[in-house]
């Protein structure tokens, strides 16, 4: 194969990108919607003057996600990967229905331990990894990645447009269809999937013990932590050092996000095509640590808060990519769902423990307090890359042309 071919991305990779990529954006943009506005709507339903209840409901779909992510990806290994995706979506579109028909803020919450059960995320990053080559596969995770990022900005500007138009339930509603929507992606665009690989049992234990496996499994823990402590404190830095009302907030997050993109992208084509990962990786943990530097020494106005959230999602972006490519490639072939799988639900405890932990330290100690707390975190994330090993990447194969 002649180098040109080995070096860019087949039609098939290309629509596996594309369509795996809308998947995730159709799903979590159903998610997305719902976290600007649900604090409002919980205030006129019954049980929603309970704020324990609504954090509870907000809360349920990442704690149902961390106890689920490791089953499903591993039925992915035994079952296949599509499959258990449509099992997910559905799933997914089922609590978004219970939600949706909710009396109260029980049957919400009942509604969101639903929706988190389909924990599908594993399934597809190990689709994704199954259908592309290793030398596009950090790529491929970028284009996932970056569907995310750019579904979290928009759902801040159309939140509160489609909850003023169809309220709380219309929202649960198109949730609903968009899962379903999903589902149709999944069948008629994304690529036929291979069948699951055979080959002796891998046990989780051998996973979780992995030592490349359990720094990036620190890894993301520690971005995801970070990124949802950050959240605690960054709104109201822009309400009250930038002089922004909370409707307006999407001026820098939308900006942040599109031009993180634009730097992103030569970072992952250094990353792939010149051999790179291993700087390109430890230079985005290390940019992390700045920007909890930054937020610690100048965020008190406007523009630093700007440069500081552009620079996060930089690095953000950059992780979110890299981290579950080198998963794919460290874990074996038939247990990659599973290694994805404890990813995904160590991802997930972030997520829940960073926002436990990022209110408390602000209620007890400051703001600067959650920055140091997650600058000493990300400290010892970077000491731990220093071993991290990437593998060598495999001979190109024939079969992705």
């Amino acid at each position: 194969m002649s180098e040109s071919l080995t070096d860019s991305l087949s039609p098939e990779e290309r629509r596996t990108g594309m369509s795996l990529a809308a998947i995730f954006g159709l799903r979590m943009l159903g998610l997305f919607l719902i976290l600007p506005v649900f604090a409002i709507h919980a205030r006129h339903i019954p049980g929603g003057d309970d704020l324990t209840l609504v954090g509870l409901a907000l809360g349920a779909y990442g704690l149902t996600q961390a106890c689920l992510q490791i089953a499903w990806g591993a039925a992915s290994d035994r079952w296949g990967r599509k499959p258990v995706i449509v099992a997910g979506l559905l799933l997914f579109a089922l609590g978004s229905a219970v939600a949706a028909l909710a009396p109260d803020i029980h049957w919400i919450i009942v509604g969101r331990v639903l929706q988190g059960a389909g924990a599908i995320s594993a399934a597809v990053s190990a689709l994704a990894a199954d259908l592309t080559r290793e030398q596009h596969r950090t790529k491929i995770m970028a284009m996932i990645g970056s569907s995310i990022g750019l579904v979290f900005a928009g759902s801040l500007v159309a939140a509160p447009i489609l909850f003023s138009l169809v309220g709380m339930s219309g929202i649960f509603w198109l949730t609903g269809f968009l899962a379903l929507a999903a589902i149709l992606v999944l069948l008629k665009v994304v690529p036929p999937a291979p069948p699951p690989v055979a080959g002796p049992a891998v046990s989780l234990a051998s996973v979780l013990l992995e030592p490349q496996l359990a720094r990036l499994n620190f890894g993301v823990f520690a971005l995801h932590l970070t990124q949802t402590a950050m959240w605690v404190l960054v709104p109201a830095a822009l309400v009250q050092y930038g002089h922004l009302p909370v409707a307006e907030h999407w001026k820098v997050y939308l900006p942040a996000v599109l031009l993180s993109f634009v730097v992103m992208v030569p970072a992952i084509i250094a990353a792939e095509k010149k051999g790179l990962m291993k700087p390109v990786f430890t230079g985005a943990v290390a940019l992390l640590l700045l920007v909890q530097a930054g937020f610690y020494f100048a965020g008190q106005s406007l523009w630093p808060l700007t440069l500081w959230l552009t620079l996060f999602f930089v690095a953000f972006n950059i992780l979110e990519a890299t981290q579950p490519s080198l998963i794919s490639r460290i874990a074996p072939p038939q247990a990659r769902g599973k290694a994805l799988g404890l990813y995904n639900t160590l991802q997930a405890v972030g997520l829940f423990v960073g926002g436990m932990a990022g209110g408390a330290l602000a209620k007890h100690f400051g703001s600067g307090a959650v920055f140091a707390a997650c600058g000493a975190l990300i400290l010892f994330w970077l000491w731990l890359t220093r071993a991290l090993q990437v593998p060598r990447r495999q001979a190109p194969s024939h079969t992705a042309t």
